[in-house]
């Protein structure tokens, strides 16, 4: 694999150039995120486990971010299952509970959950314990200043006398989550602030931040404000943009300003939602490319909710069918590739779809993803290989029957003798002319590449 890697970024080298941001993300960002098994009570050892397993089973085909979801600074006690914690203002305007938090109003990680943080030295630890293994460190964010510190009036870093009370947007509130308040971007000391999150966070080592309650509504001055905060910093970072529907109007800033956005709000193990994102998908077709990925959200397979937030522990409630609809459709699309499962806790199955490298070739080497067609309960997407002329393609049955798909050659701009590969099966089907047909289980997908010959 690490020679398609080579190969992927030589094709890409001219994109380098490109607006953006950071030059980061040139193929859809592959990883794994802790919401889904572990809410807002994931610990530091948890972290490090799921990014040993990443280690020794997944980075070589390509797998590479470990991202730690929200409310790290919130102090879940070991066992908790606690998914979205409201704080409670006391009589003296005061938070209870008190979030981790340094003296510049900067949130810190929860010592009782990540002890390496202990004395200030945030996740700088646990980010090397990542990098260590080859792999690159993440970190979820509420957007803006946390109230906390708007009550504290604490200090902004790098500015002359403004505090937090005086750059926040009291009335820009998350309706889920009452621990920060919006920022005003207009006022000075604004950007100070968020230029002074990015300068903690690359210090630490971090990678890629997913900043939450941006996309809906979605904010144009606080987006431009984080993607400035990111190139100031010196350190190339991932920029993800939380949760959706992200407008489609916004495309053109979302491109410039973000390295991948949500298109939809959160997805969870039930057929609806895969059919669900096939349409928000179409909306955004056209829009992806290196360094930009509109983001069908995590992958719902393996062991989820061990501590929340949606439902109780369980392996994933999709069908086998169904789960490899879900890595196909991830894959054609070239949707970033996010895990939400206890990754220690695969059985092989699991393990089978996440490994397959010639099915996460197709997301990391195709390009322009699009519909073919959708009829009767069948559906298929196509896409072409990078340099050359070979083409990706997918068929779905929607339906609620076994269905056989038909895919002529012509309609995806072939024509002659072509050579059939399944690339779930990593078997080739033959060289055929015309067209080609195949029985697919309700609910079920495959994948093939198609060569000329």
């Amino acid at each position: 694999m690490k020679y398609i890697y080579l190969f992927i970024l030589a094709g890409l080298l001219p994109f380098f150039n490109s607006a953006s941001a950071q030059n980061v993300a040139l193929t859809p960002p592959m990883g794994w995120n802790s919401y889904n098994c572990f809410g807002s009570a994931v610990h530091e050892d948890e972290v490090k486990a799921n990014a040993d397993y990443m280690d020794k089973n997944l980075k070589q085909y390509g797998w590479q971010y470990v991202v730690v979801d929200f409310l790290w600074s919130y102090d879940n006690p070991p066992g908790s299952n606690i998914g979205n914690p409201f704080q409670l203002r006391l009589q003296d305007g005061s938070y209870v509970p008190w979030l981790t938090m340094d003296q510049w109003g900067r949130l810190l990680p929860q010592p009782t959950k990540f002890p390496s943080a202990f004395g200030g030295k945030g996740f700088g630890p646990l980010a090397t314990y990542v990098h260590s293994l080859g792999l690159k460190f993440g970190i979820h964010v509420m957007r803006g200043i946390p109230r906390q510190a708007v009550w504290a009036k604490s200090p902004v870093k790098g500015t002359n006398g403004i505090t937090a009370d005086m750059i926040a947007d009291t009335n820009s509130k998350c309706p889920w989550m009452n621990h920060m308040y919006g920022l005003n971007m207009k006022k000075t000391g604004a950007q100070e602030y968020l230029n002074s999150l990015l300068e903690l966070y690359a210090g630490w080592g971090v990678d890629f931040i997913k900043v939450d309650d941006l996309s809906r509504p979605y904010s144009e001055p606080e987006v431009e404000g984080y993607s400035k905060a990111i190139q100031n910093c010196g350190r190339p970072i991932v920029l993800s943009l939380s949760p959706g529907a992200t407008p489609v109007a916004e495309a053109d800033h979302a491109v410039i300003n973000a390295n991948m956005w949500r298109m939809a709000d959160d997805f969870w193990d039930n057929w609806k939602e895969i059919t669900g994102m096939m349409n928000y998908a179409k909306q955004w077709e056209g829009v992806s490319g290196p360094g930009h990925w509109p983001d069908c959200d995590m992958i719902q397979i393996g062991k989820l909710s061990k501590r929340g937030p949606v439902g109780q522990e369980r392996f994933s409630r999709f069908t086998e069918d169904e789960e490899y609809t879900h890595m196909t459709f991830w894959s054609i699309f070239r949707s970033p590739l996010m895990l939400g499962g206890n990754l220690p806790e695969n059985r092989p199955f699991e393990l089978a779809l996440f490994s397959n490298s010639e099915v996460i070739a197709v997301n990391q080497l195709g390009e322009n993803p699009r519909q073919l067609y959708v009829k009767d309960g069948k559906m298929i997407w196509y896409s072409h290989a990078h340099n050359s002329k070979d083409v990706y393609v997918a068929m779905f049955n929607l339906s609620e029957q076994t269905q056989d798909i038909d895919l002529s050659f012509a309609s995806v701009g072939l024509i002659g003798k072509i050579a059939v590969r399944d690339l779930w099966k990593k078997q080739d089907v033959g060289v055929l002319k015309q067209g080609y047909h195949q029985q697919i289980n309700k609910h079920g997908a495959a994948l093939f590449k198609l060569s000329p010959q």
